[in-house]
């Protein structure tokens, strides 16, 4: 079973999820942005150690509290590490009151019919029943929607609730996540399949049985109202996708129910050089935008 402390937080409380799972074919791009070059470091170790390190400064800045930031989503290295010598999970949880959650997939297959499915997981039954023993409530799994291709869209979100079904079994929470690509020339037909698909596929779900939903901002407003306000949802989170900070949080605040899953757009401003007051600063001043577009609808 799901911690039941989390699971009120995360299914009632005002706010928005940290994305801090960058894995290894994003860091180099994450950590550019943040300022390091990729001649700043040799080697993963070295690259994993500068994330971490980037992450970490995240973490324990005062503005990434509870209050406002209600989970983060992890990497597996990043679980596995700490902050000031306390375990990441515990840490976010028990001193910022962040519920932790865990990026499983390994990445994506190449494209077919329009979409990319996720590779296999042999070993994920172990990772999380690992993950559950350190603390963590969810997980988050992602594939990617290309082009409006019912058969593959299918695929995709049939892959997705495979996996959650097994997710739930180890007593954690599953985040679905069929990403629709904003560069997607057919974006508003492919959401269109994706969610009579994912509505679909939560009908079957046995009674009892939740899961969380990360999807693109969709074209139309409100268009996932209807996934927002199922039985089996407990909360739809939005991912920037690419879009800048001000551009998804301009975009999300036109969803009702939605709220924030953003990685990119949470960093965006962030840079290696800064003084820790000047990071800690401009942290606090996109956790405020990002909440701000989370929780006040117009």
């Amino acid at each position: 079973m799901v911690d039941a402390k989390m699971l009120n937080k995360m299914s009632s409380a005002p706010g928005f999820i940290a994305a801090l799972d960058q894995s290894g074919g994003s860091t180099p791009g994450a950590l550019r942005l943040y300022g390091v070059s990729d001649t700043d470091y040799q080697g993963d170790e070295e690259m994993f150690r500068l994330v971490h390190a980037m992450r970490v400064r995240i973490m324990s800045a005062p503005a990434f509290t509870g209050e406002k930031v209600i989970g983060a989503i992890l990497f597996e290295r990043t679980m596995d590490g700490d902050v000031d010598g306390e375990p990441v999970p515990s840490y976010l949880w028990e001193k910022r009151g962040v519920v932790p959650f865990l990026k499983i997939d390994k990445g994506l297959n190449a494209e077919e019919n329009g979409v990319q499915t996720m590779k296999p997981m042999p070993d994920l039954d172990a990772l999380l029943i690992r993950g559950r023993e350190k603390g963590i409530f969810g997980t988050k799994m992602r594939s990617v929607i290309a082009h409006a291709d019912k058969g593959g869209i299918a695929a995709v979100v049939e892959q997705q609730f495979q996996v959650a079904r097994q997710i739930i079994g180890q007593g954690l929470m599953p985040i679905i996540e069929p990403e629709v690509s904003i560069k997607s020339p057919t974006k508003e037909q492919a959401e269109a399949i994706l969610r009579d698909e994912i509505a679909e596929r939560l009908d079957k779900l046995p009674a009892g049985e939740k899961v969380m939903l990360k999807l693109t901002i969709p074209t139309v407003a409100d268009f996932y109202a209807p996934l927002v306000a199922h039985k089996s949802v407990i909360r739809v989170v939005a991912l920037s996708g690419g879009y800048s900070t001000a551009d998804a949080c301009e975009k999300l605040s036109r969803n009702h129910g939605m709220i924030a899953s953003f990685s990119r757009a949470l960093a965006e401003n962030l840079r290696v050089s800064m003084s820790d007051a000047d990071f800690n600063a401009s942290i606090a001043a996109t956790i405020d935008q990002i909440y701000a577009a989370s929780v006040n609808k117009s």
